[in-house]
């Protein structure tokens, strides 16, 4: 497992715009070596370790793309239709042999090979059948029409996959069509997980008074598992500070990184941003991001170690804002995070200048087909049911201020973030 140095991020601003933090996990992060080869259904959700370079021709032959009739362009009539006898028929997966060159159609299904003469394929709707057997072909049709080329998808020694692509059913596809049984990925990340604070308890266990159920560590683990990890459950930190250093520098020795929630405010009860001061360096804490300003970063025993808040909604957020392209960084993984989409606004809101902040909103569709965002009620970085009751986040920029019914903001929709 890789090992960093205390002083490789060395940064000196008390509190970091979100952009800043995240150029400097994809500058500084080391990837994490390692790579297995895996049968194809296995390497879904994995990171692809080198480039699959296309070993044929993607169609391999010239083939139909419509069930129909396959002609030579230059036998038509440039008058009108044309009339030509039909020399042949060939299903897919028949082989060309014995076809005839002579002027006329041949019968052709789709994904069937082209003849020898045929350049062009009519519909079979658009044909008139005689009796005798011959076919009328209408005007018009240009040439090449209908026809899929060999390796129009994909020519043989092309790039079909990239190096660091995060494989996708699409790309298994691909990967399948081309021949290929295994892929190189990179070996999963082992992350270890923490809960902490005293008043947090695991689900299933008798509540004490004015303890919580631990939602945390069960949402961080489920967006964990969706990105193909070995996610270990490492139990709940209670507020001792010399057990927080302990567990932390034991799942530091053990893990590719480790994650917190809860332990790093500045509260005297907030032990894990002093325990990992103490146990190597701490990268940042504080950045100008609502929800989620007290996320950490630091090294411990070599490792990265984040640690976010004990919100729910903020821990969300800043999951995807930072733990996200960290975990890019340390794959290797080529990572574009969701675009936003312009809808709407539906909500007045102010902001503080120089923070990035994100809403969480519904989505409706106007009259006038537009769609808009309208904003959850309550605002709360604690209140799950704002995630499980709105469609997705409004990301507002640094520079803005305000927020007015109808201006234009960005949309980030949840089933999009992965």
């Amino acid at each position: 497992m890789a090992q960093l140095s205390n002083d490789c991020f060395a940064f000196g601003k008390e509190l970091m715009r979100l952009d800043e933090a995240v150029q400097l996990l994809r500058e500084r992060l080391p990837l994490i070596a390692g790579i297995e080869t895996v049968d194809l259904l296995a390497a879904d959700g994995r990171i692809l370790a080198g480039p699959l370079v296309a070993p044929i021709d993607l169609p391999p032959f010239d083939n139909s793309a419509v069930d129909g009739y396959a002609v030579r362009h230059a036998d038509l009539s440039q008058e009108g239709a044309t009339r030509l006898a039909v020399l042949g028929r060939i299903a897919a997966g028949q082989s060309l042999e014995g076809m005839s060159a002579a002027i006329g159609a041949v019968r052709i299904f789709t994904g069937a090979p082209m003849p020898p003469h045929a350049d062009t394929v009519f519909m079979q709707e658009d044909c008139q059948r005689l009796e005798g057997g011959d076919i009328v072909l209408p005007p018009g049709l240009a040439a090449g029409a209908n026809r899929r080329c060999r390796g129009e998808d994909l020519a043989r020694g092309e790039l079909a996959l990239a190096a660091g692509r995060l494989l996708s059913s699409e790309d298994i596809g691909l990967a399948a069509a081309l021949g290929v049984t295994t892929l190189a990925v990179r070996r999963r990340l082992r992350v270890g997980v923490f809960s902490s604070g005293d008043e947090i308890q695991s689900p299933g266990e008798p509540l004490r008074p004015a303890a919580l159920y631990d939602a945390n560590r069960f949402l961080l683990q489920s967006l964990l598992a969706r990105l193909s990890l070995d996610v270990v459950d490492l139990g709940i930190l209670p507020d001792k500070r010399d057990t927080v250093s302990d567990a932390l520098k034991a799942a530091a020795s053990k893990h590719d990184l480790v994650i917190t929630s809860g332990g790093v405010s500045a509260g005297e009860e907030d032990h894990v941003r002093v325990v990992l001061g103490r146990l190597g360096s701490l990268v940042f804490w504080r950045l100008a991001i609502k929800p989620g300003r007290p996320v950490m970063m630091g090294i411990a025993a070599g490792k990265p170690l984040i640690g976010l808040p004990g919100n729910p909604v903020a821990l969300f957020v800043t999951f995807v804002a930072i733990v996200r392209p960290l975990i890019a960084a340390l794959r290797g993984e080529i990572f574009r995070p969701a675009q936003p989409l312009p809808v709407r606004a539906g909500f007045h809101y102010r902001k503080k200048f120089g923070r990035r902040e994100y809403v969480r909103v519904t989505l409706t569709r106007d009259l006038d087909g537009e769609v808009t965002a309208h904003k959850h009620p309550i605002e709360g970085a604690g209140v799950l049911t704002s995630l499980t009751r709105s469609h997705g986040l409004v990301e507002l920029g640094e520079t803005v201020r305000t927020i007015a019914p109808g201006d234009r903001v960005g949309f980030i929709d949840f089933g999009l973030i992965r």
